[in-house]
């Protein structure tokens, strides 16, 4: 039997094979008699190939390979390289550090290519310049230009003018820490301590694969502190520069050489080295620095020698919040503990891998008692965001396939399915071979470009079964070429101006261009390979998926019901467009109403921003698990009250029951986010300066936002601020690109003194304003300075030179390292630091007493050689391209939250910020003032510059996109008149998109203006569709107007499940706040053009192109 089967079976085949090729005859019949596009030959060459199911199966292998291997990031990672170049020039004033230093550097730093601009801060002893190359200049390539510049222009400065070598430290995003682990402990281990485990624990996570640089931040280091007494050394004829020449000289060791060996038996040579090296405080304290009444003086006798803690410079500590009642609010000495990632590193696997090493390290390097706490996991945060994207990238697939299998039927959409999925799999492979990880904004595109990427596949299984119902009596394999052809023009055409429109974004200048850049090329290489699987792949899943006509008849499926022309809602539709359009193509009267209900309909929507019913803003703040207060008090403020101010608002921090734990650092900066390393907090160290690191509990534990926690918290904090006399700003990690301040106003003019004075009117002018908040100036307070003129004669009088007074005081005060012990173990040098202790450092007395040796030997105590004078500090002075400038800065709160409107608001005040008798204030917005000699100016830069320049590439990248889908069109009807037909609808959208914003109380931000540039694309396709089915009916002889009626009526479903579709895609993304202007955009945008484009475009075309109207 088995036998016969298999005989029957091999007589089947032939047959079936030879009926394929007659049918494959009788196609190639068909496209002789009339040609097929190339979609139609695709559709021919593909629906019964083997190879296609191949392709397909590589396709979606190769999705998997790009989820599994393209690195997964929170943020896309924008390459911006800064530098600083640190020049030290010890001992001269502001002033001349910025004339002799600071400018000139900026002239020879400003040969190099690519620069976006350079900054320069000139403080006593020290100018920083800060070159900021262009967005997507390679790191490596800027680096090499800058060193290269630097190494040509070595002789810029006089050899004996007393600068220092110039010090560069580059920064770019991967020095964004990804991981940040505070070490505490709840017996309060001491800071040396927690440091010392901190330094053995960057070693082992060193070892962690992809791990770039690991920091300690906080921690006094270890140092042998040789606290001086003057009193004893006066006694005992002794000086400070002598003690520290004493001390350099006794700490040495070399080799020095070789002796022969006398008892040969042990070796021929003996290696001999001379002299020792310190090991202990014991070794320094023993050490012998002088001679007096004939007795060898030991350090011990004129100093007290402590091995342990420097004196603080910096102080960090931990306070836990709700993560531990019984400990919250109390606060405990910490350090914390970053890494960075390499480039091109997946941050979750970094993160990831070196919590594993800090468990594994428990009771080993970390011993018990001491905590470590994660303060940080951004691999942690992008998985969760990856993930969850990927969970709606799947539901929104989902969805539009559900949407298709109650539209046209389950077979249908099990096609239009496997085309989507085969779709978003080949595009993550082609978004990873650009170069893109799995991030928001990657994922965000995807999401959003679901009910685009399904258009090709609906359109295309939709006319297949249009034809079958046309002629039942063909074969599914004569039908798919002729259908596909069919749309095929028309679908190429739309999918084009789809990519038309989005691509132009991609070019989009400064860094949101890169942040955005995702969007539209993940987009169009979607819709690109869209259109090509629904000529390749969709025609062959239909082949092997759709029932044939006969077939059907008796099958009763839904497609069937769907589909039949005597029922289903199908049927009504001719009837229903009719009733709709009949009224407007027999009357003119009713056609200009129609254009005047819409022209209003647009000016009122366009109103909605005038009456601030929809607030415009760059980008709305994300929901963060951080959020940072930056701490200035005023200057001259001791390191201990700062840390006392951060402990107080740390206090009340603490106590809020959205806060897991805060940090505070006084006199260093904490790890910088994205926004610090634009900002440059990681060069805030001196004593005034500080700030606290706010972690918050997780966000589905919480019901407010972060950006609402922290503008709520920011009255409190405020006013404990006050009471210290500080200066705070709640700082929170942006969305998008970050900037100095959401407000800066830069003050040009020709003097110091008048743009200082002036920045301190715009200042006032800040604080007037209402909703404006944490307003800030680059002018430093007054602050006592005390200098020590030297008396130059009696110095030279007696043999002292100018320089042995100033390095006698500065180590007394600062310290100096006279040595470095050896003791075999430290990973970091421990200094022997000379200095008076801290009881000595309250007033000049203690310093004042200090000995110098003069030429003779007899010892001169300071206050004989120096006068005492007093004044205020100098303050540092900058400058921007090469311009002297004072900053002002603010930020925006309240219920409008945008900084553009902050920016309105205090215009108004400028002409009473205006210096008297200097004439009028000038205003710039783009670009700095041409001749700052001539007048006092304002240039306003900070978000509002962001905006100004992201909103005009936007819309360059609109007006590029319009005029590629005008040649498009031109190109595929022969016609200029068409094409604007065609267009028209797309200012309707505006008519859904600004309503819809109003309606969600939503702000208008760059991603709803992705929106909108995104509908333009979408918009014309169905325009597309109508306007080539009418041609299409009126060339086989259908009556003018029936045919536009018509084209409503059967256009009407594929455009409304398209646009259905493009709504659900959209719907996935409503809930972020980033990227729910693009979602409102969307869903609302569809949601009105396309109703009003499928009654507008049958009646503009039928008003445009038909000379005989039945009136």
């Amino acid at each position: 039997m088995q036998h016969g089967e298999h005989n029957a079976q091999q007589q089947a085949e032939p047959q079936d094979r030879t009926q394929d090729r007659a049918q494959d005859q009788q196609i190639e019949l068909m496209s002789a008699h009339k040609p097929f596009g190339i979609a139609g030959l695709l559709a021919a060459k593909f629906q019964n190939n083997a190879l296609t199911p191949l392709l397909a199966i590589v396709a979606l292998l190769m999705g998997l390979f790009a989820v599994v291997v393209t690195p997964r990031e929170e943020e896309p990672q924008i390459n911006v390289t800064m530098a600083n170049v640190l020049i030290p020039f010890p001992g001269a004033s502001s002033p001349d550090v910025q004339s002799k230093v600071a400018r000139p550097a900026e002239q020879v730093l400003g040969q190099i290519a690519g620069i976006e601009h350079t900054y320069s801060v000139s403080r006593p002893g020290m100018a920083v310049l800060t070159v900021q190359f262009k967005v997507g200049v390679p790191r490596t390539e800027a680096l090499v230009r800058l060193y290269d510049v630097l190494n040509a222009n070595q002789n810029w400065l006089p050899r004996d003018l007393g600068t220092l070598a110039p010090i560069v430290k580059p920064k770019g995003i991967d020095d964004v820490p990804v991981l940040a682990l505070t070490l505490w402990g709840k017996d309060a281990p001491s800071a040396l301590e927690l440091e010392r485990v901190a330094r053995t624990l960057e070693m082992e996570l060193k070892q962690v694969k992809g791990t770039r640089e690991v920091q300690t931040i906080g921690g006094p280091g270890r140092a042998v502190q040789v606290n001086l007494n003057p009193t004893r050394l006066r006694e005992r004829g002794l000086d400070m520069l002598s003690v520290q020449a004493a001390l350099a000289g006794a700490n040495a060791s070399a080799p020095s050489g070789h002796v022969m060996n006398p008892n040969k038996s042990a070796g021929q040579r003996i290696n001999i080295e001379t002299g020792y090296f310190f090991e202990s405080a014991q070794d320094v304290a023993d050490v012998v620095v002088g001679v007096h009444a004939g007795k060898p003086i030991y350090l011990k006798e004129v100093a007290q020698i402590e091995e342990g803690a420097q004196q603080a410079q910096q102080h960090v500590s931990y306070m836990p919040g709700a993560a531990s009642a019984d400990l919250q609010g109390q606060m405990y000495p910490a350090v914390t503990l970053t890494v960075t990632k390499k480039p091109g590193e997946n941050a979750v696997d970094v993160a990831r891998a070196a919590r594993v090493r800090v468990e594994q390290m428990r009771n080993t390097v970390l011993p018990q008692g001491i905590e470590a706490t994660i303060t940080r996991d951004y691999g942690e945060t992008a998985a969760e965001k990856a993930n969850k994207l990927i969970q709606k990238l799947a539901f929104a697939t989902a969805s539009v396939i559900l949407l298709v299998g109650l539209a046209l039927g389950k077979r249908e959409a099990v096609i239009v399915g496997g085309a989507v999925i085969l779709t978003l799999t080949a595009t993550l492979f082609a978004s990873w071979a650009w170069g893109f990880t799995l991030n928001r904004v990657s994922l965000f595109a995807l999401i959003f470009s679901i009910g685009i990427l399904v258009d090709d596949a609906i359109v295309v299984v939709e006319n297949i079964h249009r034809h079958q119902l046309l002629s039942p009596g063909k074969s599914l394999k004569e039908i798919i070429p002729v259908a596909v052809d069919e749309v095929g023009g028309p679908t190429i055409l739309a999918t084009l101006t789809v990519i038309a429109a989005l691509l132009p974004m991609a070019f989009v200048s400064g860094l949101m261009g890169p942040y955005m850049s995702p969007i539209p090329i993940n987009a169009s290489l979607g819709m690109a390979l869209s259109l090509l699987i629904a000529f390749t792949v969709t025609p062959w899943l239909a082949l092997k998926w759709l029932k044939s006509h006969d077939a059907e008849k008796g099958d009763g499926t839904a497609s069937t019901a769907t589909h039949s022309p005597g029922t289903g809602f199908a049927a009504r539709l001719p009837e229903l467009f009719g009733r709709i359009l009949r009224p407007f193509l027999n009357s003119t009267r009713q056609r200009w109403k129609l254009l005047g209900g819409i022209v209003l309909a647009m000016a009122l929507s366009i109103g909605l921003a005038g009456v601030q019913w929809v607030i415009l803003k760059m980008l709305p703040f994300d929901n963060k698990s951080e959020f940072q207060v930056v701490v200035d008090m005023p200057a001259g403020t001791p390191l201990e009250n700062t840390a006392a101010a951060l402990q107080d608002m740390g206090h009340f921090l603490a106590q809020q029951k959205e806060v897991w734990d805060v940090q505070t650092y006084a006199g260093t900066a904490s790890p910088i986010t994205f926004n610090g390393l634009v900002r440059q907090y990681y060069l805030r160290a001196d004593a005034e300066q500080g700030d606290l690191q706010v972690h918050l509990i997780d966000k589905h534990q919480r019901s407010e936002k972060s950006h609402a926690i922290a503008q709520r918290l920011r009255l409190g904090l405020e006013a404990i601020a006050a009471q210290h006399g500080a200066n705070i700003k709640v700082v929170e990690v942006p969305p998008g690109p970050p900037v100095l301040s959401p407000l800066v106003a830069e003050i040009y003019g020709p003097d110091e003194a008048g743009r200082q004075a002036l920045a301190a009117h715009v200042a006032k002018a800040f604080a007037q304003t209402p909703g404006i908040v944490g307003v800030d100036t680059s002018l430093k307070a007054d602050a006592p300075r005390q200098w020590l003129q030297v008396r130059r004669q009696r110095a030279e009088t007696l043999g002292i030179s100018v320089s042995a007074i100033a390095q006698t005081v500065q180590g007394a005060l600062q310290g100096v390292d006279a040595t470095y012990l050896h003791d075999g173990n430290s990973k970091m040098p421990v200094p022997v630091r000379l200095q008076l202790p801290l009881a000595s450092q309250v007033g000049l007395k203690d310093v004042l007493a200090l000995p110098l040796r003069a030429a003779n030997g007899q010892l001169v105590p300071l206050s004989e050689l120096v006068e005492v004078k007093t004044g205020v500090i100098q303050k540092p002075l900058f400058t921007k391209d090469l311009l002297p400038v004072s900053y002002v800065m603010g930020d925006m709160a309240g219920s409008q939250d945008s900084p553009l409107y902050g920016l309105f608001g205090i215009r108004p005040h400028l002409k009473e910020a205006a210096l008297p008798g200097q004439g009028a204030l000038g205003e710039y917005w783009t670009q700095q003032p041409g001749d700052t000699y001539r007048e006092y100016a304002v240039k306003w830069d900070g978000e509002s510059q962001i905006t100004y320049e992201t909103f005009r590439d936007m819309g360059a990248a609109y007006a590029v996109g319009l005029v590629l889908i005008y040649l498009l069109v031109v190109a595929q009807f022969k016609s200029y008149l068409t094409p604007l037909v065609i267009m028209a609808p797309i200012p309707l959208t505006l008519i859904g998109v600004m309503p819809g914003h109003a309606l969600l109380n939503a702000q208008f931000t760059a991603t709803s203006m992705i929106g909108m540039i995104a509908l333009a694309g979408i918009i014309v396709r169905n325009s597309i569709l109508l306007v080539d089915f009418i041609q299409l009916q009126v060339a086989q002889g259908v009556n003018f107007k029936e045919a536009v009626i018509q084209s409503a009526a059967v256009r009407a479903q594929p455009i409304v499940l398209t646009g259905l579709a493009a709504m659900i895609g959209a719907f996935f993304i409503l809930d972020d706040p980033i990227f729910n202007g693009l979602a409102v955009s969307l869903i609302f945008g569809i949601l009105v053009s396309t109703l009003l484009t499928l009654v507008v475009i049958p009646v503009l075309y039928f008003s445009l192109f038909n000379p005989k109207e039945s009136v």
